[in-house]
């Protein structure tokens, strides 16, 4: 005999009049009783009772729509912790329930597993994100299960994130993460609140402003004092550039074993976790980034040591990640000097780096899968919207012609 879980209203109302929707198990015909978070009103005598009416209802409002569907998500989780066991016991399916029920139903304590799991893997980034979607999501309302989670609710959510002055992109991060976490818990299509004509997480149109091949050449030629702190910066602006538009954290953890002459051979920190076979990236080391190499680095007889000398073995993932956050800051705090003084007028960052490379190998004619593979994207797919965010500064220029009446007399 199989156990079945059906939806049950216990009878005996609160000081309120509100009765709880509890799980019923039955099996050899014991029953045993487990909670939900759903009561529902229950005046005397109605027929029927409105657990029957919530179940049975061809139109339902809103909130009669929510409260039915976390009772099916309920139902479900019970269900599937009953399928899982291969001999059924009350003691088994309550273990097995309450893990699904922690696990499944409160956010807070997936954002928990998740947060653990990623300092686990030394993503350290990554947790701070999850930890701070966490932190606002909790700030908005606290002990939310996936099924509170609706399309409805996350629009004020956006809504109260926005009037407390935080920006679009701040809201896309954040239920991105959330996203995630629904898509790892394999939450039940009918809670999914993410989609179109559901909610569809914001994105910010956020124009990209690569930097032309003669604004690098005022860089490359400004004059700083030798070995100083804007030397430094400079220098390591254009290693970032040269090197296939590499982020600050590959910088640092770049070693001797990972030259070959003039071929340098890594691997992008930012996926070492997120791909199933690992994806080298391949640099051919012009002479100006070997420069910076030779006048930078710190020499060492063992291939396992770092070039740069701004991480030793013995830091902790937090503090690698604290070291990486501050040389990124002192290269953006520099070259937003040196390219003011060299009359550049866009933002000259770390990131500008890397769409610079990009950009400039696309005007000059590279095949885009060239690109997208020394960018060490996952598809060409992603290279070309990548790509996409520069198309207004081309676009503007190559239209320039239009404007040309203004010559002719």
């Amino acid at each position: 005999m199989k156990a079945t879980a059906t939806l049950y209203l216990d009878p005996r109302p609160n000081k309120n009049g509100y009765c709880p929707v509890k799980i019923r198990i039955t099996y050899n015909s014991q029953r045993k009783y487990y909670p939900t978070d759903v009561y529902l009103y229950h005046p005397e005598k109605s027929e029927p009772d409105p657990l029957t009416g919530l179940l049975t209802a061809k139109r339902r409002s809103p909130e009669e729509k929510e409260t039915h569907r976390k009772l099916l998500h309920y139902l479900n989780k019970a269900e599937d912790a009953i399928n899982t066991l291969k001999v059924f016991t009350f003691d088994k399916f309550n273990e097995v329930f309450t893990e699904n029920r922690n696990l499944r139903n409160s956010v807070s304590y997936a954002f928990d597993k998740k947060i653990k799991l990623l300092k686990l893997n030394d993503q350290i980034g990554s947790a701070v994100n999850y930890q701070c979607a966490k932190n606002s999501i909790e700030d908005f309302k606290k002990g939310l299960t996936f099924a509170d989670v609706t399309p409805e609710l996350l629009k004020r959510y956006e809504k109260w994130m926005l009037s407390n002055g935080r920006s679009i992109t701040t809201v896309g991060i954040y239920l991105r993460c959330l996203r995630a976490l629904f898509n790892a818990q394999k939450i039940d299509k009918l809670l999914y609140p993410f989609g179109i004509g559901l909610y569809e997480i914001p994105t910010s149109r956020n124009i990209k402003k690569a930097l032309t091949i003669e604004e690098i050449s005022l860089i490359y030629h400004y004059k700083t004092e030798p070995m100083s702190y804007e030397d430094m910066a400079k220098d390591y602006w254009i290693f970032l550039y040269l090197c296939n538009g590499m982020n600050v954290k590959d910088l640092c953890q770049l070693k001797w074993s990972n030259i070959d002459g003039t071929q340098l051979n890594y691997e992008r920190a930012k996926t070492k976790n997120s791909r199933q076979q690992r994806q080298m990236i391949t640099v051919a080391l012009k002479p100006e980034a070997l420069e910076v190499i030779k006048k930078w680095g710190r020499l060492s007889v063992n291939q396992d040591a770092f070039i740069f000398s701004h991480l030793d073995k013995e830091m902790t993932a937090e503090r690698q990640r604290a070291v990486h956050q501050q040389l990124t800051q002192l290269i953006n705090k520099h070259m937003k000097r040196i390219a003011r003084n060299v009359g550049i007028t866009k933002p000259v960052t770390t990131y500008s780096a890397r769409h610079s490379f990009a950009t400039i190998l696309k005007r000059s004619g590279t095949n885009i899968a060239m690109i997208s593979d020394l960018l060490g994207h996952s598809s060409i797919e992603v290279t070309k919207n990548y790509l996409a965010s520069f198309e207004f500064e081309q676009i503007e220029k190559e239209t320039e012609a239009l404007t040309s009446f203004r010559q002719a007399k």
